[in-house]
């Protein structure tokens, strides 16, 4: 049987492929082989960026897969530590991840895509939740997401319609940070990948974890935990060896040499 997801190893960047045919739908085995995958990501120290995409040209991933939910697959089934498409519940994956969304988008392959850091669309990329006319919610990442990255109405046009938005719309509203020709959307993400890659790898950590711990509190209550103490990527951060390189490269003017230390 064909591994549903493939990996490759690119210097620090680890690119993980969605490789299910036809439509690169996600079951729970194919949830915890995504999982293995991004725990790689998070785990190995001499990567510094993931990049997820869909093996073809016209679809990212159709999401649920429904034939093994006919089949008695529940939709609370084992998906592994990562959760649903092994990333939606992730939370301790610092390291950043883009989505090169090749296609289309649909149900929880938009959910995946929604719990990357960073999205590149190809210009046919199309993103819809069909969810509620299956007699489902879209409870992998889209209702917890989605109103949060744009407009409340227009998310409920996705959620509650299942109407579907092209690339250039999801450029728009902010859903996506680019858009480029189908051909380009690797290439594009790989060059993001590589940035990613050259900064200094705890303060791009830092940047998530500093993110994910203030999503429900006061601009006061940020301020508070952030002298605490008690964000530990932030802490080695503040006091590594990198920041003193990142200034002294600065002053020197040269490129700075970052060690992760």
């Amino acid at each position: 049987m064909q591994n549903p997801v493939r990996t490759e190893r690119r210097g620090p960047v680890l690119e993980i492929t969605l490789d299910r045919p036809k439509v690169n739908a996600i079951d729970a085995a194919t949830s915890r082989a995504l999982g293995e995958a991004f725990a790689r990501l998070r785990d190995d120290d001499t990567l510094r960026a993931g990049i997820v995409t869909g093996a073809g040209e016209k679809i990212f991933s159709a999401g649920w897969d429904l034939k093994a939910a006919d089949r008695g697959e529940e939709d609370d089934a084992d998906h592994g530590p990562g959760g649903f498409a092994g990333l939606t519940e992730l939370w301790d994956l610092n390291k950043p991840v883009i989505a090169a969304v090749n296609g289309l988008a649909v149900g929880g392959g938009l959910e995946l895509a929604l719990a990357c850091d960073l999205i590149v669309a190809a210009e046919h990329a199309e993103f819809f939740l069909p969810e509620t006319a299956l007699g489902l919610l879209a409870d992998g990442g889209a209702v917890q997401r989605l109103p949060r990255r744009i407009p409340y109405n227009i998310a409920m046009e996705l959620l509650l319609l299942g109407r579907r938005m092209d690339a250039a719309e999801a450029a728009h509203y902010g859903l996506v940070n680019t858009v480029v020709p189908g051909p380009q959307v690797m290439g594009k993400a790989r060059e993001w990948a590589r940035t990613l890659a050259e900064a200094a790898p705890l303060a791009v950590q830092a940047v998530k974890e500093v993110l994910r711990a203030f999503e429900s509190l006061s601009t006061e209550k940020c301020f508070a935990l952030m002298h605490s103490g008690k964000l530990p990527v932030y802490k080695r951060m503040a006091g590594s060896e990198d920041k003193i390189e990142g200034v002294r490269a600065f002053v020197e003017k040269r490129k700075p040499v970052f060690r992760g230390r």
